[in-house]
């Protein structure tokens, strides 16, 4: 009996040392898709700049 609850031990606390190592990764990864979003909205403004300076030289062009 006492070797069962010695192996139920070890189990639950490497299952609590999971959980912990999976939240730990969990807010590391959450911190990497705001950063990536961030720079995503970034370059999509600095492309509409790109294309409305695009649009200006289209518009200027002779016919």
């Amino acid at each position: 009996m006492e070797a069962e609850f010695a192996s139920l031990e070890t189990k639950v606390a490497q299952l609590v040392g999971l959980c912990e190592r999976l939240r730990n990764d969990n807010a590391a990864l959450r911190q990497e898709v705001a950063a990536a979003q961030q720079e995503n909205r970034r370059l999509g403004e600095r492309v509409e700049s790109a294309r409305a300076r695009l649009e200006q030289l289209i518009a200027r062009l002779p016919d």
